[in-house]
């Protein structure tokens, strides 16, 4: 009997695609070429608590119960931490803004779902960079599940006081 594969996947382009692209859409957000798709994506610009390395990360916004999040397993999100401030461009406006890192898989878990069933199924895996292995929305115990395993956390952004 074969084993069957995990309700969410991470799904994201090939890292030489993203090489490419981050440029240009970093670009394109400060302009209104995009139009309204503008919206769905922000540029996160922190700095590294150890490095001291700039990044700046072009990723899709997730406005959730009124605030903006990030979901990602990427290894920048640890700059978050203990809190961080960031540069947030998000529809074509730069804010001063506080990043606060939410790791507890429940609570990545239920900020998912939501966006999942705000966007429906096709949108929302692209949005949040995931498959879903079945076309209907994962339950919240799914994306739980796929937070532990992929290690996927949410940033929480805040405007800075």
């Amino acid at each position: 009997m074969t084993e069957q594969s995990h309700a969410v996947t991470l799904s994201h382009p090939p890292e030489p695609v993203l090489r490419v692209i981050n440029p240009i859409l970093r670009t394109l957000l400060r302009t209104p070429l995009l139009g309204g798709a503008g919206k769905e994506f922000m540029v996160v610009n922190v700095t590294g608590r150890k490095s001291g390395k700039r990044y700046s990360i072009p990723l899709s916004a997730h406005w959730i119960d009124g605030d903006l999040y990030a979901i990602s397993s990427a290894g920048w999100k640890w700059n978050f931490r203990d809190g961080a401030r960031a540069e947030i461009l998000h529809d074509r406006q730069t804010r001063t803004m506080r990043g606060e890192l939410i790791q507890d898989p429940a609570t990545v878990a239920q900020l998912c779902h939501k966006t999942a069933q705000a966007n429906g199924v096709k949108r929302a895996q692209r949005m949040l960079g995931m498959t879903f292995r079945e076309q209907r929305i994962p339950t919240v115990e799914e994306f739980a599940e796929a937070a532990r395993r992929e290690r996927i956390a949410a940033i929480r952004f805040t405007p800075q006081r």
